[in-house]
């Protein structure tokens, strides 16, 4: 691949705003455990391996097991892995990481508040959000796996 530029050098000011977005994140209402499966199933989408290669040893370090991991593609099928709340929060993660094909459906929106408040749901989306905005940086700069962004 072709080098391209380092954000942090280019626009300091953007990665300012996304870690912005991420200490916000740290102070959300959902587990280290949801919010990786996030980060891992929209990069598996978005096919950015350095976020996928960050965000499984996070997952791993946070006690997630290798088998929920290896399965996290092929959720909907892995019968027992995963909770119906994590299940809630999977689809959104594929509805709105694929946006353009319907959007978060009014389905699985219904379906999310017989778990979560709204302020569950828009820290949810939020994560989604922000996963996304940082595979879409990654992917355009090119960044290899194991160089550092921030």
């Amino acid at each position: 691949m072709q080098k391209r530029l380092n954000i942090k050098e280019v626009a300091p000011n953007a990665l300012k705003a996304m870690i912005g977005l991420e200490m916000y994140l740290s102070k959300a209402s959902m587990s280290k455990t949801t919010k990786e499966l996030i980060k891992i199933r929209a990069s598996q989408i978005n096919g950015c391996a350095y976020c996928i290669n960050i965000h499984t040893q996070d997952a791993i370090k946070n006690g997630e097991t290798n088998q929920r991991i290896f399965l996290l593609n092929a959720w909907r099928e892995a019968e027992g892995i995963f909770t119906d709340e994590e299940k809630i929060v999977l689809a959104i993660t594929e509805e709105i990481t694929l946006i353009h094909q319907k959007g978060l459906s009014d389905e699985t929106y219904s379906k999310a508040l017989q778990f979560f408040s709204e302020a569950q749901i828009a820290d949810i989306i939020t994560a989604i959000i922000t996963i996304n905005l940082w595979n879409r940086v990654v992917l355009s700069t090119h960044l290899p796996i194991g160089q550092s962004l921030a």
